[in-house]
């Protein structure tokens, strides 16, 4: 059977590109998680270092005062265990309540007429929004091999062929 040689060789580079995203992959977590790890840290711990400012806030939401302490614990624990990488997927749930809470809660007026739907720039530029997608990122495709979670992977593998 004839294969056209220009096939073959759209084929050969698109498996060239496969490959480069596939070995990028890790890398791309890793700054993911490393940068909104960070920032979920440092808006934890400034939650905490003006927690009267944030309670106040949060009352101003009608929300009790002890969502303020939970929210800012949240994001620091939460956010300090995407930086290192270790249970990234199972801290990355509480962090997607909680970004998913801010916009509906803080940033409702998103949501008022569905106008987001029309024009998306008013969902995308609220500030809870980018983290929203870091944490579904680091939890739809893992903390990547360079992470805690993937050194005990790759230890536990090496432990059960002994």
């Amino acid at each position: 059977m004839f294969v056209n040689p220009f096939i073959n060789t759209a084929a050969k580079f698109y498996n060239f590109i496969i490959r480069i995203g596939d070995n990028l992959q890790s890398l791309f977590l890793l700054l993911i998680r490393i940068i909104w790890g960070h920032q979920f840290f440092v808006a934890g711990t400034g939650k905490f270092l003006a927690l009267e400012k944030t309670v106040q806030f949060f009352a101003t939401l009608g929300l009790p005062p002890f969502y303020a302490p939970l929210v800012a614990a949240t994001e620091l624990v939460c956010g300090a265990l995407l930086l290192i990488g270790l249970a990234s997927r199972l801290a990355a749930i509480p962090l997607i309540i909680t970004m998913i809470a801010a916009i509906a809660l803080a940033h409702n007026h998103v949501f008022s007429d569905f106008h987001f739907i029309l024009d998306p720039s008013i969902l995308v530029t609220q500030t809870p929004f980018p983290f929203l997608i870091a944490s579904l990122i680091v939890f739809i495709f893992g903390p990547g091999k360079l992470s805690l979670d993937g050194w005990i992977k790759r230890l536990s593998k090496n432990w059960r062929q002994y």
